[in-house]
């Protein structure tokens, strides 16, 4: 076989990079003057679709993790959760293209740690093969890898439901991703990193993106302090249909997000799906029965969490292991995970959407699995690493255990001390204080950080008044006397209690005065009913 050498030090040596032709550019940094070369001549159009529809695959996922941590949050904060998600892609996005790329994948940078600024402002990046394959340009690498940074922050944003400020996050997911993201995302993936000249094995991010986000999540909760477990009392997640539907757009962003990180349309990245649903399954049906065996009820959460764990422990493997191993890893993942939710009690941090759990401890057993089951042949699958890169036990390459402990420890030590150190900074910036006031948390984030509600004020009401009559007599539960209009934190939903306008004028019988909101005709004639049957 013929071995071609990669521009300037671009990437490994590949025994085939299956392209029309080998590089051979007039500059091997941008590939050449573009105004007079075909810089497409050495990229096949079929990758370079698959990577573009990958990485729109992949920006799914963003959308995805709002809607499942609102249905995971209280109503109050519902649209908060989407939120965060959202924006932090626009912080995310500008720190990419400012220095992010740059600081991650720059092959300029020697440091074996972080790169360095020869990519700043996406200078320098246009038609060489990129950093992680032959197959494709540089520049669709960089937007590629732009979706993974985002995913990850929006990962991280799970930390602030419910008692969390969003304008301090999003000044620590700017910093994040320059401290956090970038280093161990260059470990890993960058040529000169210390990890993949070590011989580390992760496919999609076990380290970066789960480790990274995991951990940097757990670190956030640290600084932020518990939700208030006065309001705890008969929680559950307000929503789980938008359980469902973002654990259904994670699934999509995922195929992705696995498949698109063979960088071509290839074999491997069909095996990485396949892995990837195998995965999910597997460990969806371990979690599902774990928490059967407990209530004796089949919990819809459960199998969307056990599937997401699934998900997170295939990232690091789908492109290296085998389709038997990412079966035993689907059910390890869904047990291990289920009882790792346990941990946040044992260690008094509330990590309010489990994101240690499911992302963190996942990904660290996905890197493990890469030791004992990946195999030289999936690898080899995409047609440019035959031959280059080894499996783990299976291929008697003993000593990938200990390397992927290792990466495990340095990922998981950085991400959690550098992100505790940065929150801890920016919570004694003035006017940059993590936590929400006690009163914001108890009206909800909605009201206090965004103005704007996931469901209307007419919701919210019909769904109170559909689970206590209003009456003007004082409810007894529990030996306590309490008022019906005391039983609200929010002065005009006292106030539309006690029959006045929101403004605390007195209004009449008829429903718009009533409540101040027109339309609400079911709560108007509820109690109007109830006025008459009281008053005789």
């Amino acid at each position: 076989m013929t071995s071609f050498p990669a521009p300037n030090g671009f990437a490994p040596y590949y025994s085939w990079i299956g392209s029309p032709t080998s590089f051979n550019g007039t500059n091997s940094i941008t590939g050449g003057d573009s105004s007079v070369e075909n810089l497409n001549q050495w990229f096949t159009s079929g990758d370079q679709a698959y990577i573009i529809v990958a990485s729109a695959m992949v920006v799914v996922m963003i959308p995805g993790l709002g809607f499942l941590y609102s249905g995971l949050a209280r109503r109050k904060s519902a649209l908060t959760m989407i939120w965060v998600c959202m924006a932090s892609f626009s912080v995310i996005t500008f720190q990419w293209y400012l220095w992010g790329y740059s600081l991650a994948f720059s092959a300029q940078g020697t440091s074996g740690f972080i790169g360095d600024l020869k990519h700043f402002g996406l200078t320098n990046t246009l038609g060489a093969p990129s950093p992680g394959s032959p197959l494709i340009p540089e520049l669709l690498y960089s937007f590629y890898q732009l979706q993974f940074c985002a995913t990850t922050a929006a990962i991280v944003a799970g930390a602030v439901a419910e008692r969390g400020r969003v304008l301090p996050f999003m000044v620590f997911i700017f910093c994040w991703a320059t401290l956090v993201y970038c280093p161990i995302a260059c470990w890993a993936w960058n040529i000169n990193g210390w990890g993949f000249k070590y011989g580390v094995m992760d496919y999609a991010g076990g380290g970066p993106v789960e480790i990274g986000s995991g951990l940097s999540a757990l670190a956030y909760s640290l600084v932020l302090g518990k939700r208030q477990e006065k309001m705890m009392a008969n929680f559950r997640p307000h929503n789980v249909s938008l359980i469902v539907l973002g654990t259904t757009f994670l699934w999509f962003g995922w195929l992705g997000f696995n498949g698109g990180s063979s960088f071509g349309a290839n074999l491997r990245a069909v095996q990485a799906c396949w892995n990837t649903n195998l995965t999910a399954m597997f460990a969806a049906a371990s979690w599902t029965i774990l928490d059967w065996r407990l209530a004796r009820k089949w919990s819809m959460v459960g199998w969307c969490s056990g599937a997401i764990s699934g998900l997170v422990a295939a990232t690091p493997a789908s492109g290296y292991c085998t389709a038997w191993g990412s079966v035993i890893l689907g059910v390890v993942a869904g047990i291990v995970c289920n009882y790792s939710t346990k941990i946040k009690y044992w260690i008094r941090i509330d990590d309010a959407m489990d994101v240690f759990a499911e992302h963190g401890v996942a990904g660290m057993l996905g890197l493990i699995a890469n030791a004992l089951f990946g195999a030289t042949y999936i690898i080899g699958l995409d047609g440019v690493n035959t031959g280059i890169i080894t499996g783990g036990w299976i291929d008697h390459n003993w000593r990938q255990l200990y390397v992927q402990i290792a990466y495990i420890c340095a990922a998981t030590g950085w991400a959690f001390s550098i992100s505790y150190l940065l929150a801890m900074a920016i919570d004694h910036i003035p006017g940059l204080h993590l936590r929400a006031s006690e009163e914001a948390e108890l009206i909800g984030m909605d009201d206090d950080q965004l103005g704007e509600f996931a469901y209307d004020y007419v919701e919210v009401r019909r769904d109170y008044l559909a689970w206590t009559p209003t009456t003007n007599a004082p409810q007894k539960e529990e030996g306590i006397d309490m008022p019906q209009h005391a039983r609200h934190g929010i002065t005009q939903q006292k106030d539309m209690l006690m029959g006045k306008d929101p403004d605390g004028s007195s209004g009449d019988s008829t429903g718009e005065q009533h409540t101040g909101i027109g339309g609400d005709r079911h709560a108007t004639a509820y109690e109007e009913k109830e006025a008459h049957k009281n008053h005789g």
